[in-house]
């Protein structure tokens, strides 16, 4: 019986995917559940599995194509036992590895390089990509230590590969040689598709900037506080939750204190409506290596520090994996963006439409500044809060700031929280 393999139902707000690499071609017999393709939307990327066992009979899109939910892209006859493993070949292999017991040691070193050729580390989409642009080969895959999720192979893994190999590459010519001209000096340049993440980005940056009457406030914080209460509970509130607490907990937490004082900063623009949310769902940026995405904390003002602790968490060690779903970059009423763990000291955000507001987090570090007449020294962190001044006045948007600060400033006990 045919049955036809089908792209799953995407988001309503996600128009088409793209195929990026099928996992099998023609005439291959696949599993039920096994991993067929890789689908890439503008967010995410997603694995396309076999819905039943048998032989993939046709492909009727290929790699590259522009695809829509529910679009048929490929046939598999589950009746047809053509290429599927019966017990006789697992025989045949038994008596035939039990033959290479006795050959000659070239021969044993032969198989061996041919087992680790016919094994499939588990490569991420995107690291798959990467060493099939660079004709890496099953040996050289194999050498690769994965650090992902299950031994996963990330594309940062087949990055360090490459470049060791390259080092390498470059030691051995640099070995004096009468015959080698030097090509020292050679210019060059690549020319590299976007991604549909990257596209998407860069779409929804030139739409805010075009669309918004973007203006940025500022202000800066003293985190002594807050310092000074990770260092009083992170070993009780890390053995009471399980996880370490962080300062972005109280980042969400200052800014719904100030979004529930200031409802404009929460609301957004359409046509000629304002609409004000009466729920607090905050959007944590995130890089990845596909580029920036964004997971959003729902109904963050109902969580405790450490659910937001565990929810980031979360959504971080999944983003490096690409495991996060559609639904979960969706939405959004508030966006956080911290450039402090690049090093970065200030900043303009831009804002994430169709949002009215986003909070810009930078690093912390020790200024002299005044306290009662006196020069102290204190650790300081420039907050940035960039806003639609279409329907935020700058009151309102120095207002909300002030209130983070003060949050942040006079935080209460982590372990108080029900």
């Amino acid at each position: 019986m045919l049955v036809e393999v089908k792209v799953p139902v995407l988001s309503e707000s996600v128009a088409d995917a793209t195929l990026i690499s099928w996992h099998k071609k023609t005439g291959d017999y696949v599993n039920r559940s096994e991993n067929l393709i890789d689908i890439e939307t503008d967010k995410v990327v997603l694995e396309l599995p076999a819905p039943n066992a048998g032989v993939l009979t046709k492909i009727l899109k290929n790699d590259g194509a522009i695809v829509t939910s529910g679009e048929v892209i490929a046939m598999i006859e589950t009746e047809s036992t053509d290429t599927k493993p019966s017990q006789s070949d697992n025989q045949s292999t038994t008596v035939a590895e039990k033959e290479t017991k006795v050959a000659p040691e070239k021969d044993t070193e032969d198989r061996a390089a041919e087992d680790i050729h016919q094994e499939k580390p588990m490569l991420m989409p995107a690291a798959r990509k990467l060493a099939e642009d660079n004709d890496l080969k099953a040996t050289e895959i194999s050498e690769i230590k994965g650090t992902g999720l299950g031994d996963r192979i990330t594309k940062e893994d087949v990055q360090a590969y490459m470049e060791r190999r390259s080092s390498v590459s470059l030691k051995v010519e640099s070995k004096p040689e009468a015959s080698v001209t030097s090509t020292s000096g050679a210019r060059t340049e690549r020319r590299v598709a976007m991604s549909r993440l990257r596209q998407r980005i860069a779409e929804r940056l030139v739409e805010s900037q075009s669309t918004a009457a973007i203006l940025t406030t500022f202000n800066e914080v003293n985190m002594q506080a807050i310092i000074d209460l990770r260092a009083r509970y992170k070993t009780e509130f890390e053995k009471e939750y399980g996880v370490k607490l962080g300062f972005m907990s109280f980042f969400v937490k200052a800014v719904i204190a100030a979004l529930k004082k200031y409802p404009v900063i929460n609301a957004s623009v359409e046509g000629n409506e304002i609409i004000y949310h009466d729920f607090y769902d905050i959007g944590i940026a995130i890089g990845s290596p596909r580029g920036l995405v964004v997971p959003i904390i729902r109904d963050a003002d109902r969580l405790t520090l450490a659910e937001i602790e565990l929810q980031i968490a979360d959504f971080a060690k999944r983003a490096q994996n690409g495991k996060l779903s559609i639904e979960e970059l969706s939405g959004g009423t508030f966006s956080i963006t911290n450039g402090g763990v690049f090093g970065s000291m200030l900043s303009t955000p831009i804002i994430n439409p169709p949002q009215s507001a986003i909070l810009g987090i930078h690093a912390t570090k020790e200024r002299p500044v005044v306290e009662n007449g006196q020069i102290v020294i204190r650790p300081m962190n420039y907050l940035a809060l960039s806003y639609d001044h279409r329907i935020v006045d700058g009151r309102e948007a120095v207002l909300s700031l002030v209130a983070m600060k003060e949050a942040l400033e006079y935080p209460m006990s982590p372990l108080l929280e029900e």
